[in-house]
């Protein structure tokens, strides 16, 4: 959610606003509903600047109250918990004086605030705002006296008062502290919340993720749990929180500045729309050999335990739930063993039943999610292996896990997410196939024919993007639509699922997705006159007869008045008597569809939300990275 950046540069350089702003501004997909920045000043002291709504209104007060230069500074764009979206609330907070006096910035919830804000009650402190984060800061304010007392001076007594702090403080975080009168430093820490560190030549950088900085460095350290960082612009040195060096990990961002900008499109969602080819094929980039096989560098459980496996539980939240949904269809397929697909964020709830033959399989693009990363540590406590497909590069989940197979779709910016979607599919049926070779359910043969499939993919999702003008029109014409029902059978019912979700974020109408076996058996009742329905439909060559069975479906609904818009195989006759549209997609075979039928459910969704205006990139209420339970 928040977006934090921290930065120490050259002295005499001035470049900290500038830095921090642009940071900021990347940041923006996070989600936020207020925005500030902290600079040491030239005279020691701190300078803080911070407005309710989008980044505008800061840039806009920072242009009527101007801000001397400086080379340190910090900046944050909050989600609010505790306290409304005021200028008040909004961070960084300052607490302390003199050589005690501290800006912090903070994501995450401290639990454990209320407990403190008595404490500090009876200390004689009131503190102005809602947050929990001003508390953290008086806090830390307190512990950097109580250092300085101990004859600790410098930076180093900002980074013990904030070890201090961090011990006294429970729940999910990551802060970012500067002091009074101590520029060239910036302290941040982190339990179970992101922050990377940049390192530039001459200058260092702090950031939720790495698109805070990519515009000035590709090179990047992961934190680990429970970690402090202090920045100069010489470089970062860690320890955790009680104090013990640590060796952060390095890391090469692979994409840069440009795949986190706009390129000409109207939104990012539009491009990322139209970078799925690209996903998919660079997700399948590197996985098989000359001869075919699949060779899943990354997956370093022993092949002995992941052929012992007997269940498979994947793990996710909104749109990562839909691959894995898509996931159990192919897995139990070519495996022969069953798959559960989990909330996150009721697995770790309802007592699962998993032990040491269980494979935990964790699905999360920025790979912080809150609910998976805590669902995933609960896994682990089980005794279960776990395996992480994951979007980004050093993210904490995959850290965490024993296992990561890294997606390769690039920055995903706007907040609904599309060409992870495909990307997640994607890695989901490699892992089906790597299980199913070692287990010996997928014969050699299979896994070369699906793989082969599979690289002809993002020829085919171009040629789906290539024909989509009649959905277009579809959706300007829909945009005063108040409801959208969709309908999907086998694979095709995530594929539902997810076109409902895509369509509630964006153009925040009502939508619902439904197996359409479960029709008849109550949802047949929203159908009345004029009701649009997006149905997915199996090949013709799906076993078990489920193309008639969903061609049935549609005559139910279309002779109770529906408005009947198909997404069908090119060149099935069987649906078109029955349809008002026909929305073709190339054939493939029937598991692999979703990577196809999706498409046109992402393009009407983007499409209608902005015949009505609204902002596709940044819906309300949402944040791309939920770091929060």
């Amino acid at each position: 959610m928040c977006g934090i950046v921290g930065y120490v540069g050259t002295p005499g350089t001035g470049a900290a606003l500038e830095v921090v702003v642009d940071g900021l501004a990347r940041l923006e997909y996070r989600g936020y509903d207020s925005a500030g920045v902290a600079l040491v000043g030239p005279d020691g002291g701190l300078e803080v600047r911070k407005k309710a709504g989008k980044l505008v209104n800061l840039r806009d007060l920072l242009e009527a109250s101007p801000l001397p230069p400086s080379a340190t500074g910090i900046g944050h764009t909050r989600w609010a918990t505790h306290g409304g979206p005021t200028d008040v609330n909004a961070h960084p907070h300052l607490a302390g004086e003199g050589e005690d006096e501290v800006a912090v910035i903070h994501n995450g919830i401290i639990e454990n605030f209320a407990a403190l804000r008595a404490e500090l009650a009876a200390a004689g402190v009131t503190p102005v705002s809602e947050t929990d984060t001003e508390i953290a800061a008086h806090v830390l304010a307190r512990e950097l006296g109580r250092v300085r007392e101990g004859g600790q001076t410098g930076a180093e007594a900002l980074t013990e008062a904030v070890r201090r702090t961090c011990r006294r403080l429970e729940g999910a975080f990551t802060l970012l502290a500067v002091r009074a009168h101590e520029p060239g430093t910036v302290v941040g820490a982190r339990r179970s919340s992101p922050l990377v560190v940049g390192l530039g030549d001459g200058e260092t950088f702090l950031g939720s993720d790495v698109a805070a900085f990519i515009s000035r460095t590709r090179s990047a350290l992961a934190l680990g749990q429970d970690e402090v960082v202090t920045i100069t612009a010489d470089g970062a040195a860690i320890t955790t929180f009680d104090g013990e060096p640590v060796e952060g990990s390095p890391f090469h961002v692979d994409w840069d500045v440009a795949a986190a900008e706009k390129g000409g499109y109207p939104s990012f969602m539009a491009k990322e729309i139209d970078e799925q080819p690209r996903a998919v094929a660079d997700t399948l980039l590197g996985r098989s050999d000359e001869q075919g096989r699949l060779v899943l560098d990354e997956v370093r459980i022993p092949t002995e335990e992941l052929a012992a496996v007997d269940k498979v539980v994947v793990i996710s939240c909104g749109t990562s739930s839909y691959a894995g949904q898509v996931a159990k269809y192919a897995v139990e397929h070519w495996c022969r063993i069953p798959v559960e697909v989990e909330y996150a964020h009721e697995f770790r709830y309802r007592d699962p039943v998993v032990d040491e033959r269980t494979l935990v399989v964790s699905i999360s693009q920025s790979g912080e999610t809150m609910d998976t990363l805590m669902a995933v540590r609960h896994a682990r406590e089980l005794g279960a292996r776990t395996l992480s497909i994951c979007n980004t590069n050093g993210a904490t989940i995959p850290r965490e896990s024993d296992a990561v197979l890294y997606t390769h779709a690039g920055p995903e910016i706007a907040v609904a997410s599309t060409k992870a979607f495909l990307a997640q599919i994607t890695a989901c049926y490699l892992l089906g196939l790597y299980l199913g070779r070692l287990r010996g359910t997928a014969s050699a043969e299979l896994v070369k024919e699906v793989l082969t499939e599979l690289h002809a993919m993002p020829e085919k999702v171009q040629t789906v993007l290539d024909g989509l003008d009649r959905v277009r029109e579809i959706a300007r014409f829909m945009a005063d639509s108040r409801s959208v029902l969709f309908l999907g059978r086998h694979v095709g019912y995530p594929v539902a699922l997810e076109g409902a979700l895509k369509l509630k974020e964006l153009a925040y109408i009502h939508a619902e997705g439904f197996a359409a076996g479960e029709l008849k058996h109550g949802p047949i009742a929203l159908i009345e006159a004029g009701q649009p329905v997006f149905v997915v439909v199996p090949p013709p060559s799906s076993p078990h007869g489920l193309h008639g069975k969903v061609v049935s479906n549609i005559q139910e609904i279309r002779a109770r008045g529906a408005r009947t818009l198909v997404i069908a195989e090119e060149g099935d006759e069987g649906v078109a008597p029955f349809a008002e549209e026909v929305i073709s997609v190339p054939a493939c075979p029937p598991l692999l569809m979703p990577l196809l039928t999706v498409v046109p459910l992402q393009v009407f969704a983007a499409e209608l939300a902005a015949a009505k205006g609204l902002d596709v990139d940044q819906p309300r209420n949402l944040a791309k990275s939920v770091t929060v339970e």
